[in-house]
């Protein structure tokens, strides 16, 4: 564990805030950097298969920026590749971050040390036929970027993870990084070789390992504004240790902040002004990087934060895809949305206080309306996990109204 004095004593209220601003949501947003601008100011955008109001990745920049077109969302994260045809230039590429993420094009060299790592203790738990990887890249070279459809089918059959055998080559190219995904099409992976997507200036593996993770801890404390040794390594998966060596050298300030218990470190920019503005009301993803890492989330806001979609449905709390309310700095609660048609189908809301009422009718309204919905439907209401029928009305008026 890395110890050094503190630089700063920060309030639990400083802390949140800067986690607001350095997440792009305290501030005026920069629209003319759009999309595009909320992926370089973060780092990494989750990517998931859910799509429930919409898909992950799409959610993001709507919280931060407002109803952006989704089509807009997706030409400005992937540049498309015609079928046979040579990729653009890639404003970003999928790659193994703090999950499955889309990173901006120019964090490729910072990924090294992970490609190395495949490259040097490969752990397959699927097994090829002599010269299976060889044909996918020859074919990859031959007829340009293909899904893994195109390059002989995706699944043997059977269910989740049974891949075929080009499925399992083209993403071992992917993670040894002699192939990129830098496009999808109907949610697949369009795949092509490394060598011809990725511009020339950034297609090396030149940095050594301290200097990715020095590079990676630097970014992602910037992107977070402050945290703790696990909020900053998890970042993009680090491991502790990794975050250890080179922290010292990352630029990043050790501060203390009340009420955390433990060392934090912070961006020097963070430290430099008092994060002020407001932001608008919105739902987040469960995936967002404001709230994906659970710890966090319950130490900045004092609110619990779970994705239940693979809990049993008996089990569940709050619901499939809870999406929590973001308002006033604070969250205020979550609602398990769901579509019927022109309907934004509102299963639970579950609220803090019942002064969320109001907060809530807003950012359903609004989300309702981002995706093509025309009505909102509650079907129930709880407050601090108790059921409360009584505010379904004052809800639906509330929706009403806004």
């Amino acid at each position: 564990m890395t110890t050094v004095p503190p630089a700063a004593e920060l309030s639990a209220d400083d802390a949140r805030r800067i986690a607001l601003r350095a997440q792009g949501f305290l501030g005026a947003p920069d629209r003319r950097g759009g999309v595009r601008g909320v992926l370089r100011h973060l780092g990494a955008v989750q990517l998931d298969t859910i799509s429930v109001l919409a898909r992950s990745h799409e959610l993001i920049p709507y919280a931060r920026l407002g109803a952006v077109g989704r089509r807009k969302v997706e030409d400005a994260y992937w540049t498309p590749a015609p079928v046979g045809g040579p990729s653009p230039s890639p404003h970003a590429f999928e790659y193994w971050s703090h999950a499955a993420c889309i990173l901006p094009i120019e964090e490729w060299p910072h990924f090294a040390f992970r490609r190395r790592a495949y490259r040097a203790r490969p752990h397959w738990e699927h097994k090829l036929t002599d010269g299976a990887y060889e044909s996918v890249i020859k074919q990859l070279r031959v007829e340009g970027p293909l899904t893994a459809t195109e390059l002989g089918g995706a699944k043997n059959g059977g269910p989740w993870w049974d891949w075929s055998e080009a499925k399992v080559a083209v993403e071992r190219a992917l993670m040894l990084g002699e192939v990129v995904c830098t496009g999808r099409r109907s949610w697949k992976r369009v795949y092509d070789l490394a060598e011809r997507a990725v511009p020339d200036a950034l297609l090396h593996d030149d940095l050594d390992d301290r200097e990715c993770l020095r590079r990676l801890v630097q970014l992602a404390g910037r992107s977070l504004g402050v945290g703790t040794r696990a909020d900053i390594a998890d970042y993009h998966r680090l491991k502790g240790e990794q975050f250890d060596a080179v922290v010292a050298d990352s630029g990043l300030v050790p501060v203390t902040v009340e009420g955390w218990g433990k060392p934090a470190w912070a961006d020097p920019e963070a430290l430099a002004s008092v994060p002020r503005g407001r932001h608008r009301t919105t739902l987040l993803s469960p995936f967002d990087s404001l709230i994906w890492e659970r710890s966090r989330t319950e130490r900045i806001f004092g609110f619990t934060h779970r994705l239940e979609a693979y809990t049993p449905k008996p089990k569940r709390v709050y619901g499939y895809f809870a999406m929590p309310l973001l308002s006033g700095g604070r969250l205020l609660g979550r609602v398990d949305p769901a579509r019927e048609g022109k309907t934004l189908v509102a299963k639970q809301v579950s609220l803090e206080t019942r002064k969320a009422v109001l907060p809530m009718a807003q950012a359903l309204r609004e989300a309702a309306e981002w995706v093509g919905c025309s009505d909102v439907r509650v079907e129930r209401v709880r407050v601090a996990q108790v059921d409360a029928p009584e505010l379904r009305v004052p809800l639906a008026d509330a929706l009403t109204a806004v």
